[in-house]
């Protein structure tokens, strides 16, 4: 039991290292897994120009109509997930979202308890054939959607770092990733309120890291939420 406790402590260890280059590689902020997101610090005074300010980013994304669809696949975005170092992406997001994680020697996330931001319900996740699926990763800014919206003009190699970029994926409530789609804002939002403003933050984070733009509809109601939170920063990760 002892040896087996030691093994473990070290495959944890690997995994926070490994998330720690992975967001350096993808130059995005690290972020430990037990860091929640949330809003500006309670009592910090942000001002209207802080560029670290959903609303004050959203301002600075194009507005343009969807371009044609054609062409896309998920392929387009890379065939699944990237691994490295004996983990893959799903893995990597299963150990940062989820608490009370057990791995098994092969980057495997075994079972952990999902507080779902989309619906604000508890999962416990066990990895099996009929059960994984309760638990998805999902791509915040819908890889069909980023493709109408300028990912189609990116490289791969480009295309391929989205979507895994730790900033672009959560784990969530797989009934509701399947109900979201290809949908953005203007069309699909997370059940849970209390959420929305921090989900619609990071789209617009993805969005400007990735060149992106936004339709008109979506950049009104992306404006909506926010307008309800104007201290809303964008995430870490």
């Amino acid at each position: 039991m002892h040896k087996q406790y030691r093994k473990r402590r070290v495959i944890v260890a690997i995994f926070s290292l490994f998330l720690f280059f992975f967001a350096i590689l993808t130059n995005t902020p690290y972020q430990d897994s037990d860091q929640k997101e949330g809003g500006s610090t309670s009592g910090e005074v942000l001002s209207s120009t802080d560029s670290r300010l959903a609303i004050n980013i959203l301002k600075g994304l194009k507005i343009k109509g969807r371009a044609p669809k054609v062409g896309y696949s998920r392929d387009e975005f890379g065939s699944g997930w990237v691994t490295s170092n004996g983990c893959d992406t799903r893995n990597i997001i299963l150990n940062r979202d989820l608490v009370n994680v057990v791995i098994d020697d092969q980057c495997h996330v075994l079972s952990g308890i999902l507080n779902d931001p989309y619906t604000g319900k508890t999962i416990n996740f066990i990895r099996g054939a009929g059960t994984s699926g309760d638990v998805q990763i999902d791509h915040v800014v819908a890889l069909g959607d980023a493709w109408q919206k300028g990912a189609q003009l990116l490289t791969k190699e480009k295309r391929t770092e989205l979507a895994n970029d730790p900033l672009e994926l959560l784990a969530v409530d797989g009934s509701s990733n399947m109900d979201k789609s290809d949908g953005d804002a203007a069309t699909w939002l997370p059940p849970n309120k209390a959420f929305r403003c921090q989900y619609v933050a990071r789209q617009v984070a993805v969005k400007q890291k990735y060149s992106l733009w936004v339709t008109q509809a979506e950049h009104d109601a992306i404006q909506l939420i926010l307008a309800n939170c104007p201290n809303q920063m964008l995430p870490s990760l």
